[in-house]
């Protein structure tokens, strides 16, 4: 069992004032994402208005009051989820990179093995052999003339989303040309 002991010392005011920057700091994340992604997220709808207020402020001064009342609304909130969200958006969870990469290795195999494109065939049926087959025969003709690698790019986004089950890109998975 827990030392009672442990949950009757007090936080100090220097842990409390550090718990308060990081949510303060959660909410100018919020505040510079897009409205698109500040949909997908579950808020309060106080501190909406407020994130959707902060957006529209020029003024220094009027910005930074406005991040510390959000920062005040954030301690209200539960903060955790949001954070996690912003986490895997930010390519910071591990799980994420690790898809993101497994993407990138079957691509590269694709383009470098022609009895890789048969494997990932019989496993994955629902592909559609013919587009990969071009996009591949294209992304090593552009490789080949040292062209910008569109077919590249087309065969990644045509793996994720296959491998995603037929549905676009998943939120949290990084774009092919950003770092994960």
């Amino acid at each position: 069992m827990d030392d009672p002991q442990e949950e009757l010392e007090p936080i100090s005011k220097s842990e409390i004032k550090r718990q308060m920057i990081a949510l303060q700091k959660l909410g100018e994340e919020l505040v510079a994402l897009p409205d698109s992604k500040l949909d997908k997220l579950e808020l309060p709808e106080i501190l909406r208005d407020a994130i959707n207020a902060a957006k529209r402020i020029t003024a220094h001064g009027g910005l930074r009051r406005q991040l510390q009342y959000i920062g005040r609304l954030m301690r209200i909130t539960d903060a955790a989820p949001i954070a996690e969200q912003l986490s895997a958006w930010r390519g910071d969870n591990a799980e994420v990179n690790a898809v993101f990469h497994r993407m990138e290795h079957l691509r590269t195999r694709l383009l470098e093995d022609d009895n890789a494109l048969t494997e990932f065939i019989s496993a994955h049926p629902q592909a559609d052999a013919q587009q990969l087959r071009n996009l591949i025969r294209n992304a090593r003709r552009e490789a080949a003339a040292s062209q910008p690698p569109k077919s590249s790019r087309a065969l990644f986004k045509l793996i994720r989303e296959i491998l995603s089950g037929g549905d676009d890109a998943p939120d949290d998975t990084p774009e092919e040309g950003q770092d994960a």
